[in-house]
This record gives C-alpha cells, structure tokens and sequence, in this order.
C-alpha cells in the first residue's frame, strides 16, 4: 500500500468522523428549539429571528403559530421564527460608574469617612517614632 493511498484512508475516515458528530449535534439542536417552542406559555418574553421582542399571548399547536404584543402591537410568527427565550441583558447607566467602569457608592453611604484632628495627630506620632535598628 502507497503513502498516498494511506493519507487519503485517513483523511477520508476524518472526515466521515466529523460529519457524523456534527449531525448528531445539529439533531440535538433541533430537538431542544423544538422542545422549546411547544413549551411556550403565554407571559413568557422571546426574541425572533427578525429581532422582535415581545410577550408570548397565546400558542396554536396545531397550525404552530405563536401571537406576540410587543409595545402595543400582537403580530403573529410561524414556530420557526421563534429564536430564542429573551433575557433582559443588565444596564448600568453611566451615572452610576466612573471612567474606569468601577461602581461608584451609593448616595446614602458616604464615600469615604471624615477624619477628624485625633486621627490625624495619632498618624503623625507613629510616623515620627523611631524605628528599632535605625540610626539618626
């Protein structure tokens, strides 16, 4: 058997590897977006292919079409169009960051505490003090 008839075995085998893994995961896919879809209940907020957000209103099984209100506006989709649950991502306005993105304290606790002259005085006494070891 030739080098290249070997290389070409091997790559071949690879290559059916890959493709079974890849239709098996695709299968899993599908499985859980069509697991999805028949479990929607109204109330819950999704997201379509299209980009629309909105409330789930009512679900037909039958013809697999979903109704949706978003803003006011019930629009109806196919199952297919469903894309996904939709999860409000968080939102930190920039009031409440500083330049670095750091969270900056809340307005009813005080940023740092006022210091008053005791501190002060004791601070300035411990640094004036000699330390062991240290000569003048």
């Amino acid at each position: 058997m030739d080098p290249n008839s070997l290389f070409f075995i091997v790559i071949l085998v690879v290559m059916i590897g890959l493709m079974f893994w890849q239709s098996k995961k695709a299968k899993q896919q599908q499985a859980e977006r069509k697991d999805f879809r028949s479990n929607l209940q109204p109330g819950t907020e999704i997201i379509t292919i299209g980009g629309i957000i909105g409330k789930v209103v009512s679900v037909d099984t039958e013809y697999e079409e979903i109704v949706i209100d978003s803003e006011g506006s019930q629009l109806r989709f196919g199952f297919n169009a469903i894309s996904r649950e939709y999860v409000r991502p968080a939102y930190v306005h920039d009031d409440e960051v500083d330049e670095n993105g750091n969270p900056l304290p809340k307005d009813d606790q005080p940023a740092q505490e006022p210091i008053d002259d005791e501190t002060v005085q004791d601070v300035e006494s411990v640094q004036q003090m000699p330390v062991e070891g240290e000569k003048d």
